[in-house]
């Protein structure tokens, strides 16, 4: 999954958001490294919509907009929790790696 995928399906775990909404929870949970254009946001979450992973809450006008709000779907909830798994056991394997490492500045050995 990529991350802006990642960080879509993780902005909607907690309740439905709306897109500009999604954009600005995107922004945040990455830290401002992930800033998403609108074309771009609802391009995936139509991509995610045909995938079953996403689906229209519900839709309502604000100041005469309509503002459609999108939830995760329990495929949606499954995907992100298989991914946040597999970024768990990689996370591991990397530190256990990292562990195994030489030290900074110790002599190699051919």
């Amino acid at each position: 999954m990529r991350r802006p995928s990642f960080l879509i399906l993780s902005a909607l775990a907690p309740v439905p958001l709306h897109g500009y909404a999604v954009i600005k929870e995107v922004a945040r949970l990455s830290g401002d490294r992930t800033r998403l254009a609108a074309g771009t946001l609802y391009a995936a979450l139509d991509r995610l919509s045909d995938e079953g992973l996403v689906e229209v809450d519900r839709e309502e006008t604000v100041d005469g907009r309509l503002r459609r709000y999108y939830r995760l779907t329990d495929a949606g909830i499954a995907a992100l929790g298989a991914e946040a798994e597999q970024m768990r056991r990689d996370a591991r394997m990397v530190t256990q790696r990292l562990s195994a490492a030489r030290p900074a500045g110790a002599p190699r050995h051919a």
